[in-house]
């Protein structure tokens, strides 16, 4: 008796072992031969339409084809993008991921007391897709026709340039305090409720200054309702090669962007972040009309590893720390 007790025991035992090693075998495969095995949904953390919205409906076309299954996009606005990264940092079905941009994953953190997520270990990086410089322009009715002009009149009446932007704590506000940071200037920020609002009051002459993205300035630049100075960008762009760099203009070292990458959660197997982010690459390398929106608008094709996606956010943390602390910025 005992010792059929014993062998059905471990008969029982050996099955469980078999079952538990065959379910490893198959979590394994789910992380490179069988995943995806249904819709991959793609998390924009802002409205249909906007920046980031239009780049992911081709980047989710493209891995559609590459992946052999559908990819949807699922546009969760609110909190300057933290509610829908914070959709991106709970998902656990092994098919949700989504789009990081500077609020969400950096300085958002910085300027609220309370988060739902931590940034810093809720995610994995995928890969940055795009760096979008901005363009610091100017309304007709100011005196000032380049940077050190501008200065100069900002150091003579601290206070009195105006600047505006489409929110407290965005890429438009930080790129105005970076630099005020950087010059040792005062400059007074006029926050907006969007950026096409503040854009609409610099070509009234209402602001004297703003930093905008490229698809929002360029249409108004090209027409002679505003002036571009400088971009903020490391090198010239091409969709405006006769405006100088900031850094060319004689603030050193000035670089600002707003810019888009892939995230995933952090329980996401390194098998699925690598085959999301060849898949990624590909588009960014071989889709035409992908290049042309973000090429267009004097954006930049990025790419690369995730690791070197991770380092960018690391380096956007050290230096915007200092920028927010020293204007004292807050959203609380």
């Amino acid at each position: 008796m005992i010792s059929r007790r014993n062998a059905l025991r471990a008969t029982v035992c050996t099955a469980t072992s078999l079952m538990t090693l065959g379910a490893a075998h198959t979590a394994m495969a789910q992380g490179t031969d069988v995943w995806p095995s249904r819709t991959v949904k793609l998390v924009v953390p802002y409205a249909a339409g906007g920046y980031a919205d239009t780049r992911a409906r081709l980047i989710a076309d493209s891995l559609g084809k590459a992946l052999g299954q559908s990819v949807i996009i699922d546009n969760r606005g609110g909190a300057g993008g933290v509610t829908g990264t914070d959709v991106i940092a709970k998902a656990n079905d092994g098919h949700t991921f989504g789009f990081g941009s500077p609020g969400p994953l950096v300085t958002n953190p910085m300027l609220m007391k309370k988060m739902p997520y931590d940034a810093k270990t809720a995610f994995k990086p995928i890969i940055l897709i795009e760096q979008a410089p901005l363009f610091l322009t100017t309304a007709l009715n100011q005196p000032f026709k380049n940077v050190q002009e501008l200065l100069a009149y900002a150091k003579s009446k601290p206070g009195d340039l105006t600047f505006g932007s489409s929110g407290v704590g965005g890429a438009h506000h930080l790129s105005g305090e970076l630099l005020a940071f950087q010059t040792q200037t005062q400059l007074t920020h006029v926050p907006y409720k969007g950026g096409s609002l503040a854009a609409t009051d610099l070509m009234g002459g209402h602001l004297a200054m703003m930093f905008e993205m490229g698809y929002s300035a360029l249409p108004s630049i090209k027409a002679g309702k505003i002036n571009a100075l400088a971009v903020s960008s490391k090198k010239r762009l091409a969709v405006l090669p006769n405006v100088p760099t900031l850094d060319e203009a004689g603030v050193k070292g000035f670089e600002s962007y707003n810019w888009l990458g892939m995230i995933a959660p952090a329980n996401t197997p390194d098998a699925v972040i690598a085959k999301l982010n060849k898949a990624v690459n590909d588009a960014l390398k071989n889709d035409a009309v992908l290049r042309q929106m973000i090429e267009g608008s004097g954006g930049m094709v990025m790419g690369g590893t995730p690791a070197a996606y991770g380092k960018y956010i690391e380096a956007e943390r050290a230096k915007w720390a200092p920028v927010i602390k020293n204007a004292n910025i807050s959203l609380d």
